[in-house]
């Protein structure tokens, strides 16, 4: 396997077998998935909003302002549908085809870095793993900031560690170098604000106290370099902030970032070592050596490379174990390192040996019962919402033989065997269940089944009002025109819009029958909808 991936990872071969991968990885599923509710329904029908209506510069959906998020992707988004479809079309392929485009510039730009820091077998198997991990794979699925930002922030990292580097090593590095840092910081705070700069400036200052040194941190040029990466988000600033009276900024920090950093935001609160706690399954299968390979780093930390990615992964875990606001994507920049750190103990053969032995075993049997449980989450999902129910059985059986497959090979201490059994499983397994057996979990999409209803009935958006169910996916499916009403305000609608139309959830029938009664209105009941939202 190591003379395997020594030739794959010569000349333009790696580049090629990366881009492959990728395809394989984030394709599936990519146009047959309908929209998740509620981020990614909302990012897209605020980019459809954008085509609609000719304004670039403010977020909106429907009648309400998005003053969270900059407005980066929605420009990248509006691009790819331009280019490829138009905003009338329901199909989610130019919106997603975005996030996994960044995906897997961002796993070029993760071999890049692992041929910096090791050598470029280490950096193919660390690459490789990074494109597979459960999380990036979601991540490249969905179109919204976190793949975009992923992407930004390996480029901020490569240039970051080529300006150390080049500094320890005696010389310096160049002008583009700086113009790579500077640029993707830029792209990085007109995609998702300040998490890029926050991760690089611990970093920095990790490294910089470490070494009792900031003089390599005059290698990024940083009198012009950050003029350049204001100029890249300033001018949107300005212009939202006079279309919005100065409300977008003060929206944006005291409703999205600072309620994040002071409690738990919409119920997504978690104590510290929550990432920890869930990364065997965030990672997998990349999780399959992240410990080795943290623990090798920290054995080697006085040696340059692996200094460089112990200060880009630490301090930022620590930041993000620290906000009170959780979600599992939050960690996903630091990933890619250490999906490297895990390629480097495969390589570096440190496996499960020694007087950690045990708690390596059992790493790893817990690592085997995650793949076991994402095959097995498939069946259930597909017994229970209906469809797909045999492929799903396949991705079980899949994910249970990739994990018999890497068990094997881990015994037979061939970790990078292992891992790239990891690898290709994934690819199969994420590729069942992403691309066939979601995509038929009938009773799970409510909105599509809503929205086809109104499709076969000819009923435009504006004559719907619908109670009870105020998902965003059921907008971008149905159009920007739907309204969600409580009982009373659909009663009104019924009585005054010609040949109106209202969906009604089971729980709230009965008082909307006692409030139509009460507009004198008399609705022809129609079809139903059954789903679980």
């Amino acid at each position: 396997m190591t003379a395997l991936l020594d030739r794959l990872a010569t000349g333009w071969r790696p580049w090629a077998t990366l881009a492959l991968l990728c395809a394989a990885l984030y394709l599936p599923g990519m146009a047959a998935l309908p929209p998740f509710d509620r981020d990614e329904a909302r990012f897209v029908q605020a980019t459809r909003q954008m085509l609609e209506s000719g304004d670039f510069v403010q977020i909106r959906f429907q009648d309400e302002a998005r003053n969270k998020k900059p407005v980066g992707i929605h420009w990248l988004q509006a691009a790819a549908v331009a280019l490829l479809s138009d905003p009338e079309a329901r199909s989610l392929r130019p919106y997603r085809l975005v996030s996994a485009t960044a995906a897997a510039i961002a796993v070029l730009f993760t071999f890049a870095l692992g041929a910096l820091l090791f050598d470029r077998r280490t950096a193919l198997l660390g690459a490789a793993l990074a494109a597979a991990a459960l999380v990036t794979v979601v991540e490249a699925h969905l179109a919204k900031t976190d793949a975009a930002l992923l992407a930004a922030s390996l480029a901020a990292e490569l240039a970051l560690g080529r300006a150390y580097l080049a500094r320890r090593a005696g010389g310096r590095a160049g002008a583009g170098n700086a113009l790579l840092f500077w640029a993707a910081l830029g792209v990085g705070g007109l995609i998702k604000g300040p998490v890029a700069p926050m991760v690089v400036a611990l970093a920095a200052a990790a490294l910089s106290l470490a070494d009792r040194s900031t003089a390599w941190l005059r290698d990024l040029r940083p009198a012009w370099g950050v003029p350049l990466a204001a100029l890249i988000v300033t001018p949107w600033l300005v212009l939202v902030s006079a279309a919005t009276d100065g409300g977008f900024l003060g929206d944006a920090v005291r409703s999205d970032l600072l309620p994040k950093l002071i409690g738990g935001q919409e119920s997504h609160g978690a104590p510290p070592g929550y990432y920890l706690a869930l990364l065997v399954a965030t990672a997998w299968p990349a999780s399959l050596l992240v410990p080795q390979g943290v623990a090798a780093a920290w054995r080697g930390r006085t040696a340059p490379a692996l200094r460089f990615a112990l200060a880009w992964v630490v301090p930022g875990w620590l930041m993000f174990e620290l906000v009170p606001t959780k979600l599992p994507h939050y960690v996903l920049p630091l990933y890619p390192t250490l999906a490297l750190l895990a390629a480097h103990a495969a390589v570096a053969g440190v496996g499960g040996a020694g007087r950690w032995r045990w708690a390596a075993a059992a790493w790893f049997a817990l690592w085997g019962v995650v793949g076991v449980a994402l095959g097995a989450l498939g069946l259930a999902a597909a017994t229970a919402f209906g469809g797909g129910t045999p492929l799903a059985a396949l991705a079980g059986l899949a994910a249970g033989v990739l994990a018999v497959a890497a068990a094997a090979l881990w015994l037979r201490r061939d970790a990078v065997a292992a891992c790239v059994a990891s690898v290709a499983g994934a690819a199969v397994v994420f590729g069942l269940l992403l691309g066939v057996v979601a995509p038929r979990l009938d009773d799970l999409w409510l909105g599509r089944s809503a929205a086809a209803l109104l499709a076969r009935e000819g009923i435009a958006a504006g004559r719907v009002a619908v109670v009870g169910y105020a998902e965003p996916s059921l907008v971008f499916l149905a159009g920007t025109d739907i309204r969600f009403a409580n009982t009373a305000d659909a009663a009104a609608h019924l009585a005054s819009v010609p040949d109106a139309v209202a969906l009604v959830g089971d729980r709230d029938r009965e008082t909307f029958e006692v409030a139509v009664r009460a507009a004198g209105v008399e609705p022809a009941p129609g079809a139903v909808v059954r789903g679980f939202n």
